[in-house]
Parts: C-alpha cells; structure tokens; sequence
C-alpha cells in the first residue's frame, strides 16, 4: 500500500481494491478515489518517491516539511515501504523515471542502497540519500559499523508507547481499583496489606507489563472477578510477619494516626500471612516470597513465572 500527500491531502493507494481513500488532514474527512480519477488529477508537479525498508514514515516526515515551504504547489509523495530486495528497487526506478520522479530514500542496508543509487544514475533518476551520510558520520564518531536493519526506529517508539500504556492501565488498575477489568491485565499481583504491590507493580509495567493488583482482607469475601482470572497470570505475593508489622508500624507513625492494634500486631500478621498461603494453594496461584529481595529481583522472579507459563503454551501475553 503507497500513500500519498497532495496539499495537505494524504491517499492511501490500495493496489488490491484498485481505488484510493483520500483524508482531509484537518477536517477529518475519509472518501473513496477510483484509480482512474486520480490518474485524472491535473496541475500535480512530478512525485517525490519515498523508499524506505521499514515503513517509511522518516522519509515521508521530511517530505511533507519540505512541502509546506512552497504553498499552493501540489507535489504527490509517494511512500513505497518495506524495500528489502533489488528487484522493488529497479520497479520504483522503473516509476520514477517514467513519471519524471525524485526519489527519497533512507535504506539503512548498504548493499540495497548501493544499488539504488547506481541504478538511479543509470536510468537519469534524481536521488537523495536522506541518511547515508549522516550513517558514514556517526560510524566515524564512534567507531563502529551501522547495524543495517530497517525499522529500528518504528520499534524503539513502538515500544516507549507500549510503554506508556503499560504505565497508564497499571496506575488505572492499582489497589483493587477497576477490579472487573482484570481479565485485561496481563500480570494480576495480590497479598494483603504493606507486601509491597503498588511499587512492584508500577516497576514491571515501566518494563512494559500491564499490571493490575488487588489487596487481600481476611474479613472480606475475595473479588468474584479476581477468581475468574485465569490463573496462570496471578502471583500471590507474600512477605514474612516481621517485615510485614515492621512496614504497618512505620506507616501508622508516618500518617501519624491508629490503625488498629490488630493491623500492627504481629501474631495478627503471621494469621494474616499462613491465610494467604493457604488462599493461594487453593486457587493454584503461584507465590514469590518478598522478603529481603530487591524490587529488580523480585521483579525478574515475576517475569519468569509468567514467560514461563505462557511459552509453555506457545505463547506469552
């Protein structure tokens, strides 16, 4: 699929469907374009070819700045993504040079932009190399070769966003918050009161995961939407009775108010901790014991069980 930029006007080409969608950047406004009115388009300048190994958008950016220097002037750009081999090189030449082109191109793989700039002579093709230089620059900085993949830059801001929506839906979801939307997180952490959930859990969905957690009381009936988890995405925390009354105490000091002599009291925490042991066995929730581990370690333990469960599977997530 190509897509196409005419004066703040971005078509899609479908070369399956043989027609084109236009969409009005600023109105929001989506209709259809037959090939053969679109082939019709009078006044256009010759296109700008976009050809990337990945999916182009680097080019297209830099394109588009360019355009909005010269108002009025319609000048088609054309992305052609994904070029891996020679032979969708000499077909985009074959375009350019039949439509009077030029062509723009940030192919990170030497060999393939080798060829495309020796063909593009052959054939009288105007050509700008959009990063080769820029790649020989930085490889002279710091020493090293260019790894030569297409589409690194795609993923690396694919995965900040993942990110982010990992870190939004485990803020939405903390201490039982949203607890009929469990089934949509993948990691579920539960225990009682001061095991340390919500930093954990804000820890492993900076690391990507969406993460949900539910706080366990002893006196109260476990969240029916809890036991419908599956399973295997559950992890019952749990921390020894010291650690556990020592943490209740310094936050009872911290808010400065009585919490209760049960909530600080240790025989009370060791009932509280044997009951979620228990709670676990019998969901078939598997367990990671807290105490005295750091919150990386804790962390890495978590993971494990997950990956672990999943690839089991043949899938995780």
């Amino acid at each position: 699929m190509a897509v196409l930029s005419v004066a703040g006007v971005v078509l899609w080409i479908d070369e399956g469907r043989r027609g084109a969608r236009r969409a009005g950047l600023s109105r929001g406004i989506v209709e259809e374009w037959p090939m053969s009115e679109l082939a019709q388009q009078g006044g256009a300048s010759p296109p700008l070819y976009i050809v990337s190994g990945g999916a182009g958008s680097v080019g297209a950016e830099v394109a588009n700045l360019v355009l909005t220097q010269f108002d009025g002037v319609r000048v088609p750009v054309i992305v052609v993504p994904n070029v891996r081999e020679p032979t969708q090189v000499a077909e985009v030449i074959d375009q350019a040079a039949a439509s009077g082109g030029t062509i723009l191109h940030t192919l990170m793989e030497p060999g393939l932009r080798r060829d495309l700039v020796r063909k593009a002579r052959e054939r009288h093709v105007y050509e700008i190399d959009l990063v080769g230089s820029v790649l020989s620059r930085v490889a002279t900085l710091v020493g090293r070769e260019p790894a030569g993949k297409p589409g690194l830059y795609t993923q690396r801001r694919s995965a900040y966003f993942e990110r982010l929506e990992a870190i939004e839906y485990t803020m939405q979801h903390d201490d039982g918050a949203r607890v009929a939307e469990l089934d949509s997180a993948e990691i579920v952490l539960v225990g009682i009161s001061r095991v340390g959930k919500t930093p954990l859990s804000m820890y492993l969905a900076v690391l990507g995961w969406k993460v949900a957690n539910v706080p366990l009381v002893r006196e109260l009936p476990v969240p029916e939407a809890l036991l419908q988890v599956d399973r295997r995405r559950v992890v019952g925390l749990i921390v020894e009775a010291e650690q556990i009354t020592a943490r209740r105490r310094w936050r009872q000091r911290r808010m400065g108010v009585a919490l209760g002599g049960r909530y600080t009291n240790q025989e009370s925490a060791e009932d509280e901790v044997e009951w979620a042991r228990r709670l676990f066995r019998s969901q078939g929730w598997a367990t990671v014991n807290l105490t005295d581990k750091s919150i990386e370690e804790s962390a890495d333990e978590i993971i494990a069980l997950i990956t672990r469960w999943f690839k089991h599977d043949g899938a995780v997530g």
